[in-house]
Order: C-alpha cells, then sequence, then structure tokens
C-alpha cells in the first residue's frame, strides 16, 4: 500500500511517501480502506520528537475515515463493507495511508448522505471543541464564551457549537483577513489577537463581567493571561497547556474552573470507557454533520503525496478550517 512514513523524529519534509505492506488488524482492531484523512496540528506536533512506542518506518495521521477491510479477534459490533470515521490512537501507525488499523471500540458509523471527505475533517479537532463544550464545561444557553484561534479547526468547530448551544455573546479571537469567515461560522465578535489589547475588547463586550467560558487551544502563556478574563464562578478549558499560577492567581473574591484536555488520553488511560466514549462523541457529532447544523469547514483537498507540504503550510499557522486527504477511489 502508499504511505506516508517517516524514518526518525522530524519535521514534516522529511516524510515521503513509500510502499509498505498492509496491516493486519489484531484482537479488538478493525482494518479500514481509507478513503480520506484530515491534518491536524497533533500531527507534526509529535512527529517531531516522535514516541517511544513507535517503530520506523512509522505512518502518522490521527484522523481517518473510509471502509471497514478486515475485522480482529473478538470484533461483533463492525463487518466488513460498513463505513466508519475515528480519532486514532497516537502511539500507533495511522491514516496517511491507503489502509490503517483501528481501535473497534473507537469508531463511529458514518450516517447515510455524511461524505467520507467530511466524516475524516472532524475527529481530532471536533471532539476536541465538543469535549470542552458539552462536555467538561457543559456550556449554558445565554452565557458568554471566547474562542481563541476562531479560523482553525478546533476554534472553528468550537464557534459553531457554541452557536447551536445558544451561547451568547460568542466571542472569537481570530487575524483581521479571517474576520469575515469566523463570524460566518457564528461569532459576535472577532478581536484581532495582533492589533488589540484582547483582555480589554473582552471585558468591554461583557459589560465588564468577563466571559463565563474560554476555550484556549493556544499556549500556556495565553491561558494564563485568560485567567483575567473570566466571570465570577467561569470555566477555562486549555487544549495546549494549563496556566502554571492558578492558585497564586485566584483571589478570595473570585472562583473558577481550569480543565485540561488532551482527546488522545482516551487511549492512554487504560480504561475501555474512554475509548467507547471517543465513538459515542462522534456519533453525536456526526450527527449534526449530517444535518447541517455543523460545516466540516474543508478548505482544502490534497492528495496523498501533498501530506508533507500541507501539514508544512499548517505548522506556519496561517490555515484556515480543515484540509483534508482525498484518496483516490
Amino acid at each position: 500500500m502508499k504511505a506516508i512514513v517517516l524514518h526518525a523524529p522530524g519535521e514534516p519534509h522529511t516524510f515521503d511517501l513509500q510502499e509498505l505492506p498492509i496491516p493486519e488488524p489484531g484482537a479488538g482492531e478493525i482494518r479500514v480502506r481509507i478513503m480520506a484523512a484530515s491534518l491536524n496540528p497533533a500531527d507534526y506536533k509529535m512527529t517531531k520528537n516522535g514516541n517511544p512506542a513507535w517503530s520506523y518506518p512509522f505512518v502518522p495521521g490521527l484522523d481517518g475515515a473510509g471502509v471497514v477491510d478486515k475485522v480482529g479477534v473478538g470484533v461483533t459490533a463492525w463487518a466488513i463493507g460498513d463505513r466508519v470515521a475515528y480519532h486514532g490512537n497516537f502511539t500507533k501507525p495511522g491514516s496517511f495511508a491507503e489502509y490503517a488499523i483501528a481501535q473497534a471500540a473507537a469508531a463511529a458509523r458514518i450516517p447515510e448522505g455524511l461524505s467520507f471527505e467530511a466524516a475524516a475533517a472532524f475527529p481530532c479537532a471536533g471532539l476536541t471543541a465538543y469535549q470542552a463544550l458539552n462536555r467538561k464545561m457543559n456550556v449554558q444557553a445565554g452565557h458568554s464564551i471566547l474562542i481563541h484561534a476562531g479560523a482553525g479547526g478546533v476554534g472553528g468547530y468550537a464557534v459553531q457549537l457554541a452557536k447551536a448551544c445558544g451561547l451568547s455573546p460568542i466571542l472569537a479571537t481570530a487575524s483581521a483577513a479571517n474576520f469575515d469567515y469566523v463570524k460566518s461560522l457564528g461569532a459576535d465578535a472577532v478581536i484581532d489577537y495582533n492589533a488589540e489589547n484582547v483582555r480589554e475588547r473582552v471585558l468591554e463586550l461583557t459589560d465588564g463581567l468577563g466571559a463565563d467560558y474560554i476555550l484556549n487551544t493556544v499556549n500556556r502563556q495565553t491561558a494564563q493571561a485568560d485567567l483575567s478574563m473570566l466571570s465570577f464562578g467561569g470555566q477555562l478549558a486549555c487544549i495546549a497547556g494549563a496556566p502554571e499560577t492558578v492558585a497564586d492567581f485566584q483571589p478570595s473574591h473570585r472562583t473558577f474552573t481550569v480543565h485540561k484536555m488532551m482527546l488522545s488520553g482516551a487511549y492512554l488511560s487504560g480504561d475501555p470507557r474512554a475509548e467507547r466514549d471517543l465513538a459515542l462523541m462522534a456519533d453525536e457529532f456526526m450527527a449534526r454533520l449530517a444535518t447541517g447544523e455543523i460545516d466540516p469547514m474543508i478548505s482544502k483537498r490534497i492528495p496523498l503525496a501533498e501530506v508533507p507540504r500541507e501539514l508544512t503550510r499548517l505548522s506556519e499557522r496561517h490555515v484556515r478550517g480543515k484540509i483534508v486527504v482525498a484518496m483516490e477511489q
């Protein structure tokens, strides 16, 4: 099979396209003939340093969608020909290949009418946003939210979910070039993080109260600054590093909650319920995609061979929405 591989930890430009043997599913696994995959920042971040569990050549790629091609021992929920999408286990070979192995318990059925490309676009970014808003923070209609990087994958899905949940106002940060795009997803106001004081604008747009919810997808330093933008009793969900000095920051007259997020932690937990929950969240999310409530935000479709170049572009943080690999049929 054709696959994108890395031969040692490194940047995306070191990856290449080569032929590998078709993998075999083990107990509790399914083999998926990949029809589409999507690119995520986690793909280039993890390959930069590698993982002790990897053997080389290693196939990256967290998100995949396709057709079940073979089932492993003990798998009864899936049959050959079933259409599935999944968020992969980062300790094992991934979806940038014509065939990939997925945990049967973590895979979700693609609804009728939803394309492979739309199904592949959402898992890592969409489930992260969904877990943050609907599971960790349990957002409630009528409350305010600040979403960092609203033009990106996680941020863009979060803006749409916030709109669907009835949050107001929905604030997002983005570059000036992406203002109209982020507003089209459902943001009420967009803050230019390059040219504006984000804290001052958030307080202005929330009548001095601060945001009830904040989703931080940027870094630990930005998350630290977010603490001063939360309302009384507010919640902060962090994907790229939690604040370092939460205990020292919190004065006696304020209270808030910080959630640390790592979607792939489900595979490291040793708890089979965590893997099944990935599938459950994917079912719920794809139902919204199928009805058109959530847009998959596909900004570009590429062949498998262009993955290294597009991952490099993604690492430069100027990509809007989602880049999807469309496999040759």
